[in-house]
């Protein structure tokens, strides 16, 4: 990290002047914010609950909220009929939250408000500001909130296409860790990652198929597939999208899916698809900032335990 440099006087008043503008802009300051008669703090705690296997008690740590102020927010939106609780499979004193569906349509609305908004907002850019604008307000909320470790610079990671020796057992590596924090995935779902991965670099001789992997430092710490042959003409299908747990956030995986869509827009493909797992909400948001919208929900016990799978799709430019 560079040495910290004191800002001059004037560029700290213009911050500030900045910031207060836009929470007027967003509605902070009352009225109808994010487009929903709800606090921020409300629609926040729904966005979040959205992301699924939350508690009151994470809420308020991801919200910075007192636990008072949690409990009362959390019992009107309960009254409203916009969220529910249920006991925690392996702990009965936790309760999580989760949406009904009249929270659900709240929140696809409240969505399908920002998304227009910041649209709007990136219109009135040129392209070459929009990254601009995401790498300035993700340095200055971290530093506001005081984030202290080193990530990746993005910048001294290569993204490399076709298959690189070691790449099957580093991807399933990084899906196996990543996943074994959740009961039931275990074995079985490590060995189903290896061979269909091991059977898809088979086929990587196919022209609408390709791969590509992060590589730091000479370890390979993201991954990303167009699967052409799957699930019919016309459509591709984006597997194996995993960044490494030390290098989340640091933006290789926008590099990574940038490269991914490229290609399968190259190739003439009218839709790409995605399959997931619910609950991973900084994934959901990466994908959906590239155009995926998230078409179908459905449950699956394939691994061992009851899950939510969410299918992605997003249509060609």
């Amino acid at each position: 990290m560079g040495d910290v440099v004191k800002p001059e006087r004037s560029l700290v008043e213009e911050i500030r002047a900045a910031s207060r503008s836009m929470a007027r802009d967003w509605g902070f300051m009352g009225g109808r914010f994010a487009g929903a008669d709800l606090s921020p703090s409300a629609v926040h705690a729904l966005i979040e609950i959205d992301a699924g296997e939350v508690s009151a008690r994470d809420l308020g740590v991801r919200l910075r909220l007192e636990k008072s102020s949690v409990s009362r927010m959390l019992r009107k939106l309960v009254d409203s009929g916009d969220v529910c609780e249920a006991p925690c499979s392996h702990d009965s004193r936790i309760k999580l939250l989760s949406l009904t569906p009249v929270g659900r349509r709240r929140v696809a609305a409240i969505h399908a408000h920002a998304r227009g908004q910041v649209a709007d907002a990136l219109g009135r850019l040129t392209r070459g500001q929009h990254h601009t604008v995401l790498d300035g307000l993700r340095l200055y909320s971290e530093a506001l909130a005081g984030v202290q470790e080193t990530r990746p610079d993005p910048s001294t990671v290569e993204v490399m296409p076709g298959y690189q020796p070691g790449l099957i057992a580093r991807i399933t590596q990084m899906h196996a860790l990543h996943c074994a924090r959740e009961p039931g995935f275990g074995q079985r779902f490590e060995s189903v990652v290896a061979a269909g991965l091991a059977d898809f670099c088979d086929r990587l001789g196919k022209p609408r198929n390709a791969i590509w992997t992060a590589h730091q430092a000479g370890d390979i710490v993201g991954s990303v597939a167009i699967d052409g042959d799957e699930p019919g003409a016309g459509v591709a299908h984006l597997r194996w999208f995993i960044v490494d747990d030390g290098t989340r956030g640091s933006g290789v995986g926008r590099k990574l899916l940038a490269s991914a869509l490229d290609f399968a827009d190259g190739q003439g493909f009218a839709e790409t698809r995605l399959w997931a797992i619910n609950g991973s909400s900084a994934g959901r948001h990466l994908c959906e900032s590239h155009g995926f919208v998230c078409e179908e929900e459905r449950p699956a016990t394939q691994w061992g335990k009851g899950i939510l799978e969410q299918r992605f799709a997003r249509r060609r430019p």
